[in-house]
């Protein structure tokens, strides 16, 4: 059985240059599988928008062998040259909307033409695959333009609320539409996925609230209960079930015009200073299925591609390791694909150079790291154990793979697979940190008396992350000290025996924010 076999996805595609020559016919397989916002946008990091075919093109035999009976996407044809945003713009179906709001977005998307062209140039690379998955569900065309507001079409987002992917899904709702979380993948990542997932639910939102899409706008970003209390409040006063007329959260009531706003940037363009890249009406991404665990580093140098670059293809992948259980199918540049699909059969060598095994019982990393055979910082950096933890028994640890352990991790492994961690006891014990406004992690760590890095490593944060306020994050500190024989009370705790007031360690003030983002 061949290791790999192709097929196309409807992905975006970005033309870059004149110079290159137009890819022969290759085939097709359609892609059918696969909150809230801060007001002031976070600029992205640009990507490159992606390679750019050249005329060889050994991957068009390649489909065509492994692929002989699926209908052909010619390159050259009409269709495939047409100009996709035309394409988006006469299937807009949604009631335009206007007023101070609109505005006011208008107005940030004018005065930023640097950062519109990085997002649009970013989204080029998806827009195709969206465009076909909105118009097969019969969805109204403005709902491909929802990842330049969710995320500016960068895969790996992460929100304050922890709202992750292009198109920034809670981890709970994530789960309800069967996108996978755990320690070897995070399908909220997964741009066909994800894509599937979040139209799937606008579209049951869309249902929901009987063909009113701001109503349904509003709950994806807010959520469905938060949206169905407040019509019940509208009900009550008598007034009409309206977006305009609902009680709720500045960033709610920013997302719909947010939303027309870059509608109008698509239509014209030329209103707000902007050029949109050129894009063409066919796909992208090649799909190249997988049985057999190999290595990142191994796949991307077989795809000749960098490892960042292979990353920003498949970003839901989380390991060193591809298992084949967990992601069967991998996306690369047309050109890439081919090169990966004849590298890896006439690769000879290991394929994958890590396994996964679950530990037998609770153990500190360092006795973990002799029963894996590897040492203790190898262990830590590969499985992200934090210091002063240990590792819960049945937790799944990436070991690397020896002469009596070189097996592909199971489908069932791969999909159950979890690391659970406790402080090093007695050594600490959990709080409570509550952010206030103005707080970083260097200043929330020197207030308590903790060093950034700790706080976050327990909170999975980076160090520059944004701080709400209003969050909480849990710090590991030093039982409290005896003193006579009676335990001093700490943290907002009183211990028995002590007659001292508790203390807290922080305290939101009444006017901090709640957080609007509660998909899931």
């Amino acid at each position: 059985m061949s290791f790999a076999r192709l097929s196309v996805l409807s992905a975006a595609l970005l033309l870059s240059a004149c110079a290159h020559q137009t890819p022969a016919p290759v085939q097709v397989v359609g892609a059918t599988p696969p909150p809230p916002v801060a007001p002031q946008p976070t600029e992205q990091p640009a990507q490159p928008a992606g390679p750019v075919l050249d005329g060889d093109h050994a991957s068009a035999r390649a489909q065509d062998d492994l692929n002989p009976d699926q209908p052909a996407v010619d390159f050259q044809s009409p269709e495939a040259q047409a100009d996709l945003w035309q394409r988006i713009r006469s299937r807009m179906q949604l009631a335009d909307l206007s007023g101070e709001r609109v505005q006011k977005w208008e107005n940030f998307y004018a005065r930023r033409p640097d950062y519109v062209g990085r997002m649009t140039e970013r989204g080029g690379r998806y827009l195709f695959h969206i465009v076909q998955e909105v118009e097969k569900r019969g969805l109204p065309m403005e709902l491909a333009l929802l990842p330049f507001i969710e995320s500016a079409f960068n895969p790996v987002s992460q929100s304050h609320a922890k709202a992750v992917g292009m198109w920034q899904f809670m981890s709970a709702t994530g789960k309800d539409f069967d996108l996978k979380q755990n320690l070897f993948r995070d399908d909220r990542r997964d741009v066909l996925a994800s894509t599937r997932a979040a139209l799937d639910y606008l579209a049951q939102l869309g249902r929901r609230y009987q063909g009113d899409w701001q109503l349904a706008l509003a709950a994806y970003n807010w959520g469905m209960g938060n949206v169905d209390r407040a019509l019940k409040r509208l009900d009550a006063q008598g007034q009409p079930r309206s977006y305009a007329l609902l009680r709720m959260p500045t960033e709610t009531a920013d997302y719909v015009p947010k939303l027309q706003a870059v509608k109008n940037l698509v239509l014209r363009p030329q209103d707000f200073g902007v050029e949109l890249p050129a894009l063409a009406n066919h796909p992208y991404f090649l799909s190249v299925q997988i049985d057999g665990d190999i290595d990142v580093e191994l796949a991307a140098r077989l795809a000749d591609l960098s490892v960042e670059r292979f990353r920003q293809f498949n970003p839901q992948m989380n390991k060193p390791v591809i298992l084949a259980a967990a992601t069967p199918q991998l996306l690369l540049p047309y050109d890439n694909a081919a090169l990966f699909v004849a590298a890896l059969e006439a690769h000879r060598g290991p394929k994958a150079s890590w396994t996964a095994l679950q530990l037998p019982k609770t153990m500190k990393p360092a006795e973990a790291a002799k029963w894996a055979g590897m040492s203790e910082a190898d262990l830590r950096e590969v499985n992200r154990i934090p210091a002063r933890m240990n590792i819960k028994a049945g937790s799944t640890l990436l070991v690397p793979r020896t002469a009596k352990r070189d097996h592909d991790v199971s489908e069932h492994l791969a999909d159950t697979a979890a690391l659970s961690l406790a402080p090093d006891a007695p050594a600490r014990r959990a709080v409570k940190l509550t952010v206030r406004k103005g707080d970083t992690l260097a200043s929330l760590s020197r207030r308590h008396g903790l060093k950034p890095a700790q706080l976050a490593d327990w909170n999975q944060l980076s160090l520059s992350a944004r701080l709400k306020p209003g969050t909480q994050l849990t710090a590991y500190v030093a039982p409290a000290k005896k003193a006579n024989g009676t335990r001093l009370a700490k943290a907002g705790k009183t211990v028995k025996g002590s007659k001292a007031k508790p203390v807290k360690l922080a305290q939101a003030s009444k006017g901090s924010p709640k957080r609007a983002k509660t998909k899931g």
